[in-house]
């Protein structure tokens, strides 16, 4: 274990509140120890592990290939959303996040069919293929650094300080669970299989090479809102005893880690940050609210973190 615990993360209340959960967790307040099995603790990742602004890393993803089949077939340009990726109309994506987040999901079922569509029939090996070398070789369009080095180096230290007290640390993404998948233990030290994220379904062909999967033009589910505590539960099968994310669609997540015979800690990251990241609340209002009402712990980026990103 570091000498220096969360080294990244300013002195004052909020790194004594998850340091003290740690402590707590493992009994060394004096109290019984949470059993080893029973440390689970979950993340968000668009805006929680890694950067989100000026768009999803997964959306710059999905725009050139978007692109690409515009540009194969023009017709395409004159619908959604082949239009807006073909004219570089980032502002129809942020618009629809928007409405995702106040209740509005039209243009999000929109988006979605046109990602599977861009997918469809695509194996699963194949689209890793193509996850992994874009996570490895793009770069942030602002910040000018790879998408690799844009996980935060203060989160990323909060996982690995987790690990060393026995926890079991998962992602639990409204992101795509086959895009994160590639990079999760190179960027976090979380195992593939301890991935959770939106996808969607498959099928499967027999032949003569073992095999193929491929991706359906059909979703399975979106992993954000109501449905992160129940896809936690059927991949964990217990409460988390720490959650952490940074928007609406984090909330219920956040609620269901809720034990009364355990340590908890709900975690809410603030985007307050403007010249080392981005400052913005839009679809976190919720959230934040519930942050005051029901005493979680919110992590600012300006006043509580040393460092953002690696150096």
């Amino acid at each position: 274990m570091a000498d220096t615990p969360l080294a990244t993360w300013r002195d004052g209340p909020t790194k004594d509140a998850v340091l003290d959960f740690v402590r707590r967790t493992c009994g060394e307040d004096g109290s019984p120890p949470v059993p080893v099995e029973e440390r689970v603790a979950v993340f968000d990742n668009d805006g929680t592990l890694w950067c989100e602004k000026p768009m999803p890393i997964q959306l710059d993803f999905i725009l050139r290939r978007l692109t690409e089949m515009a540009e194969a077939r023009p017709e395409l340009r004159e619908r959604q959303p082949w239009a807006a990726a073909a004219t570089g109309d980032l502002g129809w994506f942020a618009s629809l996040m928007t409405a995702h987040y106040a209740g509005d999901d039209t243009d999000v079922r929109t988006l979605a069919g046109g990602i599977l569509a861009a997918y469809a029939g695509i194996s699963v090996e194949d689209f890793e293929r193509q996850a992994d070398t874009f996570l490895r070789t793009a770069t942030h369009p602002t910040l000018g650094r790879g998408y690799l080095r844009c996980a935060y180096a203060p989160m990323v230290e909060l996982l690995d300080h987790l690990t060393d007290n026995g926890f079991t640390t998962y992602i639990a993404s409204g992101g795509g669970r086959d895009f994160i998948r590639p990079v999760s233990q190179d960027m976090y030290a979380i195992p593939r299989e301890r991935v959770i994220g939106s996808s969607s379904t498959f099928t499967y062909t027999s032949n003569d090479v073992g095999g193929t999967i491929t991706h359906r033009p059909e979703a399975d589910y979106l992993d954000d809102g109501p449905e992160k505590p129940i896809r936690i539960w059927n991949r964990t099968g217990r409460r988390p005893l720490l959650a952490a994310g940074n928007s609406n669609g984090d909330v219920p997540m956040l609620e269901f880690t809720h034990r009364p015979d355990a340590p908890t800690l709900r975690l809410l990251l603030l985007h307050d940050d403007p010249e080392r990241e981005f400052a913005y609340t839009a679809g976190a209002e919720e959230a934040l609210s519930r942050a005051k009402t029901d005493n979680w712990t919110v992590a600012s980026i300006r006043n509580d973190w040393t460092t953002v990103f690696p150096a």
